[in-house]
């Protein structure tokens, strides 16, 4: 049987920071359990083999969390060198037990999911594929919806304004965030956009874990006419039994999961039936090899996908999903890298370029704060 002969020879780690224009609030932040989110840290691994192959992959956190990550990753980069990059699913395994006294999942596992997605980004770069092509992709466009102006800190008619922009850029739905005390003010602002955009926009929700199951059950009801394409996370992400009641007594669709933070706490999820639409996070997760565990899982429970954050990355790991996902479109990682996705049409257009497409920005170079190598830069 032939083997390769090439071998990861060297990487960087970089912990960069990326500031918001503005401070983000959502329903946790008005219920008191979180502060308004100012900035995003990112871990980016950088590779490259002694026979000059590369790859880039990355990993975040938000409000908190980054500098472990980083520090975690710094602990487990030795283990690479030296290593043959084709071995990916080998690769994660070695690396999750080399830290697995800080247990499989979170920070943990989130510090190994940079190194597997520059894994798959080498792999694909060396074929000549786009990561979609390289996985096997049924589309070369995906559904996408907007987020990022639909926060609760935006005012109602600064709402309108965003959505409407959102549509004419070519963005095919739009997600606003609810979960406030003032349940009436949440039916206000989903009303008001609705009427704004017409019957011919997707319109999603996100509740962001702020409801109790009496709370849920009447907001779901309240919700039923405004034909939604789904309700997010209507309840602790952890209740999965309470989001299985919500999914068997609405025709609007239950999504959650991006909270989640390995393969098996969704299988968990997906066991309960605890989802329409599951919503996996790659890095949060631990890279794309647990995700594709995890999308398999989905696909064969009959499960629609809509990952969560990281268009970047998950445009290519939705193309791949044998039914029609959604891709959730936030501009705010686009300072870090050179290239932009195309949005026409109501969907995300899936680059070609091979791997993820992308090389990091100048700007992602200012923005960081420390560095590390290991091995030697062939």
């Amino acid at each position: 049987m032939a083997t390769s002969q090439d071998r990861i020879a060297w990487l960087r780690l970089s912990s960069c920071v990326l500031p918001l224009a503005t401070p983000i609030s959502d329903a946790k932040v008005l219920t008191g359990r979180q502060k308004p989110m100012t900035e995003v840290a990112l871990l980016f691994a950088e590779l490259m083999t002694a026979d000059g192959h590369q790859g880039l992959g990355f990993s975040y956190a938000k409000r908190a969390g980054g500098p472990g990550q980083y520090a975690h990753a710094k602990e487990l980069a030795p283990v690479l060198i030296g290593e043959d990059p084709n071995d990916i699913a080998r690769l994660w395994t070695r690396l999750c037990w080399a830290g697995a006294s800080v247990g499989r999942s979170g920070l943990a596992t989130q510090a190994i999911g940079a190194f597997d997605v520059a894994l798959h980004d080498l792999k694909a770069r060396r074929a000549g594929l786009s990561l979609a092509k390289l996985l096997g992709a049924y589309r070369d466009s995906v559904a996408c919806y907007n987020t990022s102006g639909g926060f609760l800190h935006t005012p109602l008619d600064q709402l309108l304004v965003n959505a409407q922009a959102s549509v004419e850029r070519g963005i095919g739905g739009i997600k606003l965030k609810v979960g406030q005390p003032d349940r009436a003010a949440d039916l206000q602002r989903v009303a008001a956009v609705r009427k704004h955009l017409g019957d011919g926009v997707a319109l999603m929700v996100d509740a962001n874990q702020q409801w109790d199951r009496p709370t849920a059950q009447r907001m779901c009801r309240s919700f039923e006419p405004c034909q939604l394409v789904w309700i997010e996370e209507p309840l602790d992400a952890y209740d999965h039994e309470g989001h299985a009641a919500l999914a068997a007594s609405f025709d609007t669709p239950i999504a959650t999961g991006e909270m989640l933070t390995s393969a098996a706490e969704h299988a968990d999820l997906i066991r309960h039936r605890a989802a329409d639409y599951l919503m996996p996070d790659a890095p949060r997760v631990g890279g794309i090899t647990p995700f594709l565990k995890i999308a398999a899982q989905a696909e064969s429970a009959g499960l629609m996908l809509a990952p969560h954050f990281a268009m970047e990355l998950h445009v290519h790991l939705a193309a791949a999903y044998p039914s029609e996902p959604w891709v959730e479109h936030f501009d705010w990682l686009e300072p870090l890298f050179n290239e932009r996705i195309e949005i026409r049409d109501g969907r995300m257009q899936v680059p070609t370029r091979p791997g993820l497409g992308l090389s990091l920005s100048e700007q992602a170079r200012a923005w960081t704060r420390e560095q590390a190598e290991f091995g030697r830069r062939p």
